[in-house]
């Protein structure tokens, strides 16, 4: 297999060029900083770097010297002397300490490995040792990193979104439960679906009516039954309760035909009070005519009908222009894959897929996917490792690095390396939740571009070698968040496994320290058990 690496030369020469312009406006404004310190520094890193075997040959040259006036040949008879009277007592004390020691050690290790992801030991090289040596202290990137212009911007946190591709619990969710038994979505997820609703469909209403009351506490329900029952308590009060009806179609409707319906009958009343509201409740019957609207044009989009749901997606973009944090134009991209209208997806892409713009995963393999597209189906890693690659080949592998830079969960299922589960209410960016969401819907657009996912296999892993230290600094995008694996295990279930990046192995340390533990442990039950014969065995050694 071929694995094809973009070096990213430009944008490397401008990183380079940012940090030494940080690095001389830092020493313009501290002309002390380059004090004993790191002239210290900068000595004990070239003595370690160039003059090590100069320091060994002092050393031998000095016990050569010093072996007569010191009686170091003395000193090693009457050491011999001493070894030979020793009893298997003491080495039976002496290995059971050492054993006792790396054991303590170990447990340390595991310790804290399982709280911070990372060795004790290790940790306190880096931090410490590392600087004196000549290394790059890792501190100076943990909370900061550079962009290209040079200046110093906060990492992002770990926000969640509303999925856009949400299913319908009752039509498509509960479904899965009747079938499987388990829970496709955790109290968690659906705890934040409902804050959404109580704000998205109440928001700051000063005065709330009896039934926006009784749908208010439907919503933090957690027995679905419950909130079923509360949805039909408040249309007993007001049968133009459309809030109820959107519940309805969500969570009571067992198909999408019939979500439809009770999402259109929402709409009808929505649209009716909408003509005589007051100021102060035209927002949140905006809010939740916005609402009935997409998931209409997404029923449409799982009936079928997709130019109908394309129609109705422009409309709603075109409409209310300013709500693009709903995130609609991801929708409007997979009902356009699914025409295969390739130059209309191009033309959202170039809409939203802007530097200023927050990026997704849809964004990024998207645009992705139509370049891979254009070469994919007579692309051939054997004839691009003799000839090279074109340029079209260069723009498709550079778009794929990019799209796994921000996601690099996504091939794995895109690749079917690692199998999918049913989407979350709610995702967070560069997350697990947000690959699985992604793939969930766009498996089939890639499986019919002919040899994009062929061009993906090949291609994906050369991500990793251009970002070798993610947690640190990126390439084209923020380093990537350390924080996503806590907030994807809230989010997906308990029987899902979450994609960890980067991957957190075992150290080092403990692996030595384990081997460590385990051969002085060794050592001493059988000095316990044979004595005299590991005396003579310490005696021969020493």
């Amino acid at each position: 297999m071929l694995v094809i690496y973009l070096r990213g030369d430009k944008c490397i020469f401008q990183i380079i060029l940012s940090i030494r312009r940080n690095m001389e406006d830092t020493a313009g404004s501290n002309p002390q900083s380059l004090g004993f310190t790191e002239k210290l520094k900068s000595w004990l890193s070239w003595s370690w770097t160039y003059v090590c075997f100069i320091w060994f040959g002092m050393v031998l040259i000095m016990i050569y010297v010093l072996w007569s006036p010191l009686k170091l040949q003395e000193t090693l008879t009457s050491a011999s002397v001493f070894l030979n009277t020793l009893t298997p007592k003491f080495y039976v004390a002496l290995t059971g300490t050492s054993s006792l020691i790396s054991g303590l050690i170990l447990i340390f290790e595991w310790w804290y490995f399982r709280k911070y992801g990372t060795s004790f030991i290790e940790q306190v090289s880096v931090s410490h040792l590392r600087p004196l040596l000549g290394g790059v202290e890792s501190s100076s990137t943990t909370g900061l990193f550079t962009s290209v212009n040079g200046e110093a911007e906060p990492r992002p946190k770990c926000k969640v979104w509303r999925n856009p591709l949400n299913l319908f619990r009752g039509a498509e969710y509960n479904r899965y439960t009747w079938v499987t038994g388990k829970e496709p979505l955790t109290y968690y997820d659906m705890n934040l679906s409902a804050q959404d609703h109580q704000t998205f469909f109440t928001g700051d209403t000063p005065q709330l009516r009896p039934e926006d009351a009784v749908m208010q506490k439907a919503w933090r329900e957690r027995n679905p039954q419950a909130r079923i029952r509360a949805a039909y308590q408040a249309i007993e009060m007001n049968h133009e309760c459309a809030a109820a009806y959107v519940l309805l179609a969500e969570e009571e409707a067992t198909t999408i035909t019939e979500a439809e319906r009770l999402f259109k009958k929402a709409l009808s009343i929505g649209k009716n009070i909408l003509e005589y509201t007051v100021h102060e409740l035209l927002l949140h019957y905006i809010n939740l005519l916005v609402y009935i609207k997409r998931r209409l044009a997404m029923c449409a989009r799982k009936l079928g009908r997709i130019k109908e749901a394309v129609k109705m997606m422009r409309d709603l973009m075109k409409e209310f222009p300013l709500l693009g944090m709903l995130n609609i134009h991801e929708n409007l991209l997979e009902a356009l894959l699914e025409l295969q209208a390739y130059a209309d997806v191009q033309a959202v892409l170039a809409k939203y897929d802007d530097i200023s713009l927050p990026k997704s995963a849809t964004i990024c393999y998207t645009s992705a996917l139509l370049k891979a597209r254009a070469v994919s189906d007579k692309f051939s890693p054997e004839a691009a490792s003799r000839r090279g690659l074109s340029t079209a080949e260069m723009n498709a592998v550079e778009a794929i690095h990019r799209a796994v830079e921000f996601n690099p969960h996504v091939p794995k299922y895109l690749l079917e390396m690692k199998s999918l589960i049913l989407p979350p209410e709610h995702i967070l960016k560069r997350g697990d939740s947000e690959a699985v969401a992604y793939a969930f819907f766009h498996l089939q657009h890639w499986k019919r571009a002919e040899g994009a996912l062929n061009l993906l296999h090949c291609t994906w892993e050369g991500t990793f070698r251009i970002i070798p230290y993610p947690l640190e600094k990126g390439h084209l995008f923020y380093p990537y968040p350390g924080c996503t694996e806590t907030a994807d295990r809230e989010l997906l279930p308990s029987f899902h496994e979450v994609s960890v990046y980067p991957k957190k192995e075992l150290p080092f340390f403990i692996l030595f320290t384990a081997g460590l533990c385990s051969f002085t442990a060794m050592l001493a039950m059988l000095t316990h058990q044979f004595p005299e014969l590991m005396g003579v065995f310490a005696k021969a050694v020493s």
